[in-house]
């Protein structure tokens, strides 16, 4: 069998792995002007990097919602489209390892994926995500590049932003530990430190999402979450997915190719469709 080639586009970037025979190949991502050139310079990088010739590959898988803009072979190759629900969560369950979870899918917004066994179906989705940290960061740090907001970010304090049950109480309140956030930016000064605004930003976003994804999975029985998209890459997951653990008795996954794993679904949709 050749190598499938995944391919999830979006407007700007572009995100490709190969697959073959099960495995994983060098996943890589390409940002570009647009959707288009993203995805050809995004695969002739690829090829070029990983030692792999046009006759190596059996078939390209494409997704996203810059998809819409291939209408034809990529290359000559045999080009075919996955929903892009259905590679959330073919992705997200062959990098877990888990059946049955809800797939949380963080990109410029965020969608909610229900794996069950071999059903897979979009369930919902908020308008927030990594969109709205650039969005935010734009307004109130001048500037939305996601390595200087998550830099700032390391160095802030976020007892100046958010308001915590400590703030409020002397003892800890039923399920809710001293620093459990009462209320976001609550605390927030007109002259706070571009740190603390940052990092407030992104806890913001974060825990957003994460209260927003166990309420999808309430009266399912589902209790754990599978994290997919750019935002997995910020280091305060590791603090505030655990933190919600806890409160609410769930189990948060970030598997190993987290930010990929859309293009390795739609690779995977592939073998799927031929039923091996």
């Amino acid at each position: 069998m050749g190598i499938i080639i995944g391919i999830d586009v979006g407007i700007s970037t572009t995100k490709i792995v190969g697959l073959h025979e099960q495995h994983v190949l060098s996943p890589i991502r390409i940002t570009a002007v647009d959707p288009v050139t993203s995805l050809y310079g995004a695969f002739g990088k690829y090829l070029h990097d990983n030692n792999i010739s046009l006759s190596d590959v059996e078939q390209v898988m494409v997704t996203g919602v810059g998809s819409a803009y291939i209408d034809g072979p990529v290359y000559g190759l045999p080009t075919g489209k996955t929903d892009e629900f259905i590679a959330d969560g073919l992705g997200a369950r062959f990098e877990s390892g888990l059946s049955k979870a809800i797939v949380v899918s963080m990109g410029t917004g965020t969608s909610f994926v229900q794996c069950d066994g071999d059903e897979i179906r979009h369930i919902g989705g908020i308008g927030i995500g990594g969109g709205t940290v650039q969005g935010l960061s734009r307004v109130m740090l001048n500037t939305s590049d996601p390595k200087q907001i998550s830099s700032l970010a390391l160095r802030g304090d976020i007892r100046n932003i958010n308001l915590l049950i400590g703030d409020i109480s002397s003892r800890p309140l039923p399920g809710l530990p001293m620093n459990a956030t009462a209320s976001l930016f609550s605390k927030a000064q007109y002259d706070a430190p571009r740190e603390d605004i940052a990092l407030g930003i992104i806890t913001m976003v974060l825990q957003s999402i994460g209260s927003a994804s166990i309420l999808s999975a309430l009266n399912t029985g589902i209790k754990d979450f599978v994290l997919i998209g750019n935002l997995t890459l910020y280091p305060q997951c590791k603090e505030i997915y655990p933190m919600l653990e806890k409160l609410y008795n769930v189990r948060f996954h970030i598997p190993k190719y987290s930010e990929f794993c859309t293009a390795i679904g739609a690779a995977l949709n592939f073998r799927q469709q031929l039923g091996k």
